[in-house]
């Protein structure tokens, strides 16, 4: 008897405020392995937004709502009026959003205090009610997906979250495993997935302290989720992904060197400086270094080295110079 292989992973990238924009999305999303990529926050407060605001989030929205690597974006919105996120999701769906993603996870202390992101999981019936709202606002064709914690302060009310969302015909929940309290601070608690993949009518996405491909494995073991949300992990690994998918077929996967990932940085200034003006240019390559040093010791030293230029072109002639660590 022939036993059907596992499928492959899905792979989703995460929408990182303030890190993944649509220069990050487009580079990491060009190296392979995701299935499709979330925008930034958009957020909704008290109007219908004008059609700049999408195309400025999301840019892709002008090529077919897809990253030049043909990777579909999601839109994502943040907001607390249901009225108010089911027009802006009909909007961003009439202009060729692939996807609508509802956040309902963001811990940022400015946003909860304006009753966004995960304040509203203190409110499951509200959450609930946005979700049905925006499901109901937009064609049947366009996917509705949303992202949620496991609660605010504590997971007391976790069940009853995903037994208000389980009503709503969503195409597929993430869930970053932990409460708003414990923020990012390790561990992630997969075996809280559990229970949603074993209650919701529809795919759960996990998320959550994936770093590597083990990561992913003992993830889906203990969850039993076969879709991942990857966020700080891709940033740090930029060929995360395709490891994974390296993994699942039995291949080694070849790591990234960090010759190949000094080039997506050099590759990451220019692309910032075409976009944005010379003087913001600069600090997305910091920011990008301050995460690939968990995994290249060699961007710890450039870091140290580049930490106070402000200069684009003194900053591009950095990353082209071999660094301390490799001259070691």
């Amino acid at each position: 008897m022939l036993l059907t292989p596992p499928a492959a992973p899905r792979l989703i990238l995460a929408p990182m405020e303030g890190v993944l924009d649509a220069i990050m999305r487009d580079q990491l999303t060009a190296i392979g392995g995701y299935e499709r990529c979330v925008t930034e926050f958009v957020r909704v407060s008290q109007t219908l937004l004008p059609r700049r605001v999408f195309y400025r989030y999301a840019p892709e929205l002008k090529q077919g709502g897809v990253t030049p690597s043909g990777v579909p974006v999601f839109i994502q919105l943040l907001g607390s009026d249901p009225t108010l996120m089911a027009a802006n999701a009909a909007r961003a769906a009439s202009l060729g959003a692939p996807g609508i993603d509802l956040n309902f996870g963001c811990p940022a202390k400015t946003v909860n205090r304006s009753q966004g992101g995960a304040a509203l999981l203190r409110s499951p019936l509200l959450v609930r009610s946005i979700c049905q709202a925006v499901r109901e606002g937009v064609p049947n064709s366009v996917p509705v997906t949303a992202k949620i914690r496991l609660g605010y302060d504590t997971d007391e009310q976790f069940e009853e979250i995903l037994e208000g969302l389980a009503q709503v015909e969503l195409s597929e929940l993430t869930i970053h495993a932990r409460t708003r309290r414990q923020g990012y601070r390790p561990p992630a608690h997969w075996h809280q997935l559990r229970k949603a993949t074993q209650k919701m009518p529809y795919n759960v996405i996990a998320n959550g302290e994936l770093w590597s491909p083990s990561d992913v494995t003992q993830c889906a073991k203990i969850s039993g989720c076969d879709t991942f949300m990857l966020a700080r992990g891709a940033l740090c690994r930029p060929d995360l992904a395709a490891a994974i998918q390296s993994q699942h077929r039995g291949t080694q996967p070849t790591a990234f060197a960090w010759e190949q990932t000094r080039d997506l940085l050099i590759q990451f200034l220019e692309r910032n400086r075409q976009c944005y003006d010379d003087r913001y240019a600069v600090n997305p390559v910091k920011q990008w270094l301050m995460y690939l040093r968990i995994y290249y010791p060699q961007a710890g030293a450039l870091f140290s080295q580049v930490k106070r230029i402000n200069d684009p072109i003194q900053m591009a002639q950095a990353l082209m110079a071999p660094c301390r660590a490799e001259a070691a």
